[in-house]
């Protein structure tokens, strides 16, 4: 079985623990705030001169004309590509609340229709900034929604106004104070969630990457036997002509020395054309009970007995012969080790197939799967295991084998079984994982570099 649990754990925990800093860059501050200016001024206008309302506008369009001169200094004194630092982008968004909250307070307070506009600088806040610091704008949202309640202009109706009673006022900021809550922690939710599965799909995708570079070694050694064979061969046959030619002792010595190191370079460079030739005719292929037997092997012996079976699908026949899938292999022994991890006794990995699937089922005989961790198995970070040293992972192996098996078409059941223990059930696609019928012919070896060395003696 692979075992790659240290490094997609240091992975995923590094990535899960740091503070992720520099979340949105300095230009996408700016340009929202650019729609700000714009929006706001466009309001300000339509309201005073097309409906025709008494609004303080000089003392607006200054406030707004701040904003402007802000984002036009930023523009200029800072590279608006780099990532802000988070006291900077929280230093910003609350300079756009507090705008906000000026300009709510010269136009009728929380009775203005825009008062809701409040939630943008913090909806931007969780997505941008950890939670220290979206936290702190919340609370100022909040407490300036509060001020905005007691201290503020008239709204400016174009006639007699309506006197809102007190408890529909506070019945408004009620509403905008559980809004402001409400949206921040649905943002903080989501992001995290997010977050979380963009870092175990890194973490899967990092596995990946090493099985297919640790694949690549074989294809490697055999092209450096292939490349190295033929120069290997000129130097032992021109060693050999020296040796027979020379007539000084030191150097026939040395010569007898290149001979017998090419001779041993030659074996180490037939090792490797072997091991390799080796791979491609068995390596590569792998029956069903033996793919099984191999992700268990190293289980055996380290608690509850595990054995392989093999259950003939109603057509019957031989079991499939399958292409060797390193991502298979790991996620079937990530199934099995849970499974020893649990059970009290036996762990039973049953093997079916038909014409057109594969089946393979995990049984154990522990306390199964509890019903809140059921629901949720196939998220990452989900785990019953104790965080300390040694005793198990971040929560992501049964995450990344999912993935796995889902990367070869197929799907995993989670279940419990009557007699209480769990039951992990993997389907795959029997025509995508089988291996192509292997027809052995006869075939001539060309002569190779030692028959060339020899024949020059």
């Amino acid at each position: 079985m692979i075992t790659l649990e240290p490094e997609w754990e240091k992975i995923s925990a590094e990535a899960e623990l740091t503070p992720m800093f520099g979340r949105v860059r300095l230009r996408t501050l700016i340009f929202l705030r650019w729609l700000a200016v714009v929006g706001q001024t466009v309001c300000l206008v339509v309201v005073h001169y097309g409906l025709g309302y008494d609004l303080p506008l000089g003392i607006c369009l200054g406030v707004i004309a701040a904003s402007a001169w802000v984002n036009a200094w930023l523009s200029l004194a800072l590279p608006t590509q780099r990532f802000a630092k988070d006291w900077e982008a929280f230093a910003q968004l609350a300079y756009d609340l507090v705008q906000l909250m000026i300009l709510l307070a010269l136009t009728g307070g929380l009775a203005n229709p825009f008062s809701v506009m409040l939630v943008g600088p913090v909806v931007i806040s969780v997505a941008a900034l950890p939670a220290r610091w979206w936290m702190t704008l919340v609370a100022m949202a909040i407490f300036g929604s509060v001020a905005l309640s007691i201290w503020h202009l008239p709204l400016p109706w174009s006639g007699a106004g309506p006197v809102l009673p007190l408890t529909y006022q506070i019945g408004s900021w009620t509403a905008l104070a559980i809004a402001i809550g409400f949206t921040a922690i649905y943002a903080w939710r989501v992001g995290a969630e997010a977050r979380r599965m963009g870092t175990a799909l890194a973490a899967t995708q990092t596995v990946l990457a090493r099985e297919q570079r640790l694949s690549a070694l074989g294809a490697l050694s055999a092209a450096a036997a292939h490349e190295l064979g033929t120069p290997l061969a000129t130097i032992q046959l021109t060693a050999k002509e020296m040796q027979r030619a020379a007539t000084d002792e030191l150097l026939r010595e040395d010569a007898d020395l290149i001979v017998s190191q090419a001779q041993r370079c030659r074996e180490i460079l037939q090792r490797l054309s072997q091991t390799q030739e080796a791979s491609d005719q068995m390596h590569d292929r792998v029956g069903l009970r033996e793919a099984m037997e191999e992700a268990a092997a190293p289980l055996r012996g380290l608690g509850a007995e595990v054995s392989v079976l093999l259950s003939a699908g109603p057509e019957g026949g031989e079991p499939p012969v399958l292409q060797r899938k390193a991502e298979l292999i790991y996620a079937l022994g990530n199934f099995i080790e849970n499974a020893v991890d649990y059970a009290s006794e036996q762990v039973s990995v049953t093997g079916a197939w038909t014409e057109d699937r594969l089946t393979v089922t995990v049984r154990d005989d522990g306390p199964g799967f509890p019903p809140d961790i059921l629901a949720k198995l196939g998220e990452p970070y989900i785990t019953t295991r104790r965080a300390e040293p040694g005793h198990g992972g971040l929560g992501l192996g049964v995450f990344i084998a999912i993935t796995l098996i889902e990367r070869l078409g197929g799907a995993v059941d989670f279940d419990n079984t009557s007699a209480g223990g769990a039951r992990v059930t993997l389907s795959l696609p029997r025509k995508t994982l089988e291996a192509e019928p292997r027809f052995d012919a006869q075939r001539t070896a060309p002569a190779d570099d030692e028959g060339i060395a020899d024949a020059a003696q």
